[in-house]
């Protein structure tokens, strides 16, 4: 079962001299592990944006757990991301006036989730990443891999069906991403989500089931 499909997607920003995204086409499959490589510019960005409905294709379709984001408005693809996607971005995005567990339980404050029972799922997501200990601290008090793990913990609390990671160890040591890349691919597994993650790091690409290399806005390999 395909989660994402993509059909003759073009994107140029209206400044742009030429598309930062031409003529691509791509299928992922449910509980597939993806990389997107490419050098800086080369619209991987960009291809995961419009995956995420955080911007309109200029031409193509993006058709998403069977829904076509390219057609949605905006307030529905906001409910789309909320729903069904979770994030886990290189520079944490910890507010860094809320404890790890405030954290975690954002995306359920949004949904409406009553206090005791957003802050017990935030619990349990914390325990499964590693760091319980750290639910009542701020993110100045916690590590940089501390802080990715509670990233991680509030991508997942909503059970989202894809988890879109963009440079998740690229503020991280070698070991700690290590740490981090297994602990995506546990919870992956455990939730059965699809994985597509951007980096420039050709070690980590090699842990995927698939790598697609992008230039100049088009897949090459």
């Amino acid at each position: 079962m395909a989660h994402i499909e993509i059909e003759n997607l073009t994107f140029s920003y209206p400044s742009a001299g030429r598309p930062s995204l031409s003529n691509v086409s791509l299928t992922i499959r449910r509980g597939e592990y993806v990389v997107l490589c490419g050098k800086s510019g080369s619209g991987k960005s960009t291809l995961l944006n419009l995956v995420a409905g955080l911007e309109s294709p200029t031409d193509g379709s993006i058709n998403v757990l069977g829904q076509r984001i390219d057609r949605m408005s905006e307030i529905e693809r906001i409910r789309f991301r909320r729903s069904h996607i979770g994030f886990v971005f290189q520079s944490y995005r910890l507010l860094p006036q809320y404890t790890a567990i405030e954290n975690v339980a954002l995306p359920l404050m949004l949904r409406g989730v009553e206090k005791r029972e957003r802050e017990r799922r935030a619990l349990e997501a914390l325990d499964m990443v590693g760091i319980a200990k750290c639910a009542r601290q701020r993110p100045a008090q916690m590590s940089g891999g501390e802080q990715q793990r509670a990233g991680i913990a509030r991508s997942i609390i909503t059970s989202p069906a894809i988890v879109m990671a963009d440079e998740p160890t690229g503020n991280l040591d070698s070991r700690t991403s290590q740490d981090v890349l297994s602990l995506l691919k546990v919870t992956s597994q455990k939730f059965a989500q699809t994985i597509v993650m951007i980096t420039h790091n050709e070690e980590i690409a090699q842990t995927a089931d698939r790598i697609i290399r992008i230039e100049d806005g088009r897949i090459v390999r």
